[in-house]
């Protein structure tokens, strides 16, 4: 093994949403910060893909294989590169609702309040806001949450057809809204080019790739982590460092903790609460497809949110969630793990190829609140990550299907030359290995007993370990986690600052 000669005040491990927008907010202070990557540089992103591209699935799946109930393997869609899984999002940049941050009666059960609310992260949305040029209008959403800033660009127009549709739907006496984008001269913003490429201007800011971290080591008293143990090619290094911040995603965070286990810490780093991998939150997601009678290019950007059920309505007194018309199919990166829909649409249409269909249709992603549950975990048995995981509010995510439906069906009756008469609208729900919004396998709190983190996601039981991905969310909300991950980890830095200013 090799020690590395240098003493860093912060290792920072991943550079997705989290990882990225730390590395940004810290490179100013002259701090020593290393910065380690498992993946590369990507050649292509998704944002930039053309054609059908998007269809070759290995582009964006980990190497490895995890395992699910059955310990059937799997290879998850995740990302492993410099700007992590922004680099195959959306580019959609939602608040949580404020009321998300309470404790919400769902019909499967109860989604836990947060220790911190809305108005704690309010300040740190906006900053986030500004640092990933956010274009977007709060005024079209009843539920959005109150703003102290403006987002800093005008709203993404609509496509000429989504713009119809959104017509439709005010008549129907919904409420679409401007889907807030973060948006910059190369694209949808990502923390590769937002955080991590400007954090390395710095001469104080080292990163390493290809640099995936296998243990993390602690001191004698198992108080503080003294030295991130990573292999780079097929040699071993040794890091050493003052603040160790983990953005690995919120199952391979875990999965790292607990591979570290030591006579200190015999469960895994930081898990006397056994809370570490547990209570994994991933949404429900389907994709409903809408056909139209002309083309168009497959690849503009999201622009029109739907929020009118998140919340319930007069059928259904509980949440349902979130809907957002896709974008173009062919930058859609999860879209790629719907072969369902792909079936059925050569059996209905068997003309159409992958690229008519993409051209041919409009793409509608519902997301619906994942409960917290103890028994969905991330653990290890032997050498093998296992995802253990059972859905929740499936009856909540049904009916946001079928309100749909039937909305479409109203767009259908009101503009039948355009998306025709017959009412077949294809639904595939998204399988295990799309891992996106995974988060809350290392739940921030007070209590140490029922929490992984404290309030400023340092681990409880270790001094200086710090995790800045979703894993700290005690809810998922109906909202990806983008944003949250992104103002949290400014909120973060601002403590961290403090405290590396102060030592």
């Amino acid at each position: 093994m090799i020690i590395d000669d240098q003493h860093y005040d912060v290792i920072i491990i991943g550079t997705g949403a989290g990882g990225g927008t730390l590395a940004h907010k810290l490179a100013p202070t002259g701090k020593k910060i290393l910065i380690l990557e498992q993946g590369e540089f990507l050649e292509k992103e998704s944002s930039e893909l053309v054609d059908t591209e998007v269809f070759r699935k290995e582009q964006y799946h980990a190497p490895e294989q995890w395992y699910d109930n059955e310990g059937e393997p799997f290879y998850p869609q995740t990302s492993y590169c410099v700007g992590g899984n922004t680099k195959i999002y959306s580019g959609v940049l939602m608040r949580m609702r404020e009321r998300d941050f309470e404790e919400v009666q769902h019909k499967d059960g109860l989604s836990p309040a947060w220790a911190l609310k809305y108005k704690d992260f309010e300040p740190y949305y906006t900053e986030a806001e500004q640092l990933y040029q956010v274009h977007g209008k709060s005024e079209d959403d009843p539920t959005e949450p109150l703003h102290s800033g403006a987002y800093p660009f005008a709203e993404v127009a609509h496509e000429p057809q989504i713009e119809v549709i959104k017509d439709v739907l005010l008549k129907q006496g919904l409420h679409p809204s401007h889907l807030p984008l973060g948006l910059g001269n190369q694209g949808r913003t990502d923390s590769e080019d937002t955080g991590i490429s400007p954090a390395l201007k710095y001469p104080n800011v080292t990163l390493k790739t290809s640099a995936q971290a296998l243990y993390l080591h602690t001191n004698a008293s198992g108080c503080e982590i003294k030295a991130v143990q990573a292999k780079i090619g097929h040699q071993s290094y040794l890091f050493l460092g003052s603040m160790i911040v983990l953005s690995c995603g919120a199952i391979n965070s875990s999965l790292l903790l607990l591979r570290s286990a030591n006579e200190k810490h015999p469960n895994g780093i930081a898990n006397s609460s056994d809370g570490v991998g547990r209570h994994l939150m991933k949404q429900q997601l389907s994709v409903v497809v809408q056909l139209t009678s002309s083309a168009y290019s497959g690849l503009s950007q999201r622009t029109l949110g739907v929020n009118d059920f998140y919340w319930g309505d007069e059928q259904y007194p509980y949440p349902m969630g979130n809907v957002q018309e896709s974008g173009g199919i062919l930058q859609d990166v999860i879209f790629s793990e719907a072969p369902p829909l792909l079936s059925i649409f050569t059996r209905i249409m068997p003309e159409f190829g992958l690229r008519q269909l993409a051209t041919r249709s409009i793409g509608w992603w519902l997301q619906t609140e994942d409960l917290p549950n103890p028994h969905n975990r991330v653990r290890i048995a032997g050498d093998r990550l296992h995802i253990d995981y059972e859905p929740s509010n499936v009856e909540a995510h049904d009916r946001l299907v079928y309100r749909w439906l039937d909305v479409l069906k109203a767009v259908q009756a009101e503009q039948p030359s355009r998306f025709g008469r017959n009412g077949v609208f294809p639904r595939s729900d998204m399988p295990i290995q799309v891992v996106a919004h995974q988060c809350g396998t290392c739940r921030f709190g007070v209590d140490p007993k029922t929490s992984v983190l404290d309030l400023n996601c340092r681990a409880h039981e270790v001094n200086n370990l710090y995790v800045v991905d979703s894993s700290f969310f005690p809810s998922s909300s109906s909202v990806s986690p983008a944003l949250t991950v992104i103002a949290n980890a400014l909120r973060v830095g601002d403590h961290l600052i403090q405290r590396l200013m102060n030592e």
